[in-house]
């Protein structure tokens, strides 16, 4: 049966095709718990983790918390607030060894703050060398997964879930150690340093029953912690000083763009309105960070004043 109504068609007739597409949407997904033993199912548990069993579907991320300086023999500064958000889209993947798959597409704004008024900085006096500096904002697109995931690994090895379960509570955390070519130093880094060198760490929970539920393309509660240890930013302009950033947030998901926050909105709409939705499903672009994007709005203005 087709879910069409032709234009022609009586009230009555309406209502019998329109009942009988709910049975079939109630009946196209099985109501049952996932396993979690179960490749097939640890790739849909991990899909709704990341964004939305739903092809599409738009998933809002959104944080918010401080960021510190470290440096020896000093106490710890609160330089900033940071608030940003992450807008994600999967796409689904079907293939007959490896089973189901997706890939995520994303992108993502932060913005940094005054500590005492929380307002967007434009300008940040540097306490260390005094010089008041532009302050650039992070704006990454895109940041996707390369490749997608499935069930199977190439080699027929079932994906595993690794999670700690505690009642109805799933816990999920995840360290990232960064070290490669950084993009604003030279082509000799094995020879001199000045390797990129960073690490993030993210945090998660959520409610089992909800991850677990078949009919659900989504997760309705999703909590997060993000916190990020990296070299000083390159806008600060730190000429080589000793010291780190350290960056604590909490955040999570939220049910759409319009529910975030009125100032991180107004930002976006004014300054990064492309970051109001995510990044095509079949996004193919490589990836960005933030170093990159500072590489780049540096060279653009060169060449303006060329």
């Amino acid at each position: 049966m087709r879910c069409s109504i032709l234009p022609r068609a009586w009230l009555w007739t309406t209502a019998v095709v329109a009942a009988a597409c709910l049975i079939m949407a109630a009946t196209h997904t099985e109501a049952r718990t996932l396993d979690l033993s179960d490749p097939n199912d640890v790739i849909l548990v991990e899909q709704k983790l990341n964004c939305s069993l739903t092809e599409g579907e738009t998933i809002v991320y959104w944080w918010q918390g401080s960021a510190y300086s470290r440096v020896p023999g000093e106490k710890d500064r609160h330089l900033f607030n940071v608030e940003g958000t992450n807008m994600r889209a999967c796409k689904n993947f079907e293939d007959d060894k490896r089973g189901h798959g997706y890939r995520s597409v994303s992108r993502e704004v932060l913005f940094y703050k005054d500590p005492e008024t929380n307002e967007i900085l434009r300008t940040w006096v540097n306490p260390w060398t005094g010089e008041e500096v532009e302050v650039m904002q992070v704006a990454n697109d895109p940041v996707n997964m390369r490749r997608p995931s499935y069930a199977y690994s190439e080699d027929g090895e079932g994906r595993t879930f690794n999670a700690t379960i505690v009642g109805n509570r799933v816990f999920t955390t995840g360290e990232a150690p960064l070290f490669y070519n950084n993009p604003l130093a030279g082509e000799y880094q094995d020879y001199v340093g000045n390797k990129y060198h960073a690490m993030e760490a993210l945090n998660s929970y959520v409610y089992k029953d909800d991850l677990l539920d078949s009919t659900k393309a989504k997760l309705d509660k999703y909590v997060l912690s993000w916190a990020r240890f990296s070299e000083w930013l390159p806008w600060m302009k730190m000429r080589g000083r000793t010291g780190m950033m350290i960056f604590s947030t909490v955040g999570g998901r939220v049910d759409s763009y319009e529910d975030l926050p009125d100032s991180l909105k107004n930002e976006i709409e004014s300054n990064y309105p492309i970051y109001k939705v995510p990044p095509p499903i079949d996004d193919d672009r490589s990836n960005v960070t933030s170093w990159e994007d500072f590489r780049r709005q540096m060279e653009a203005r060169k060449g303006e004043m060329e």
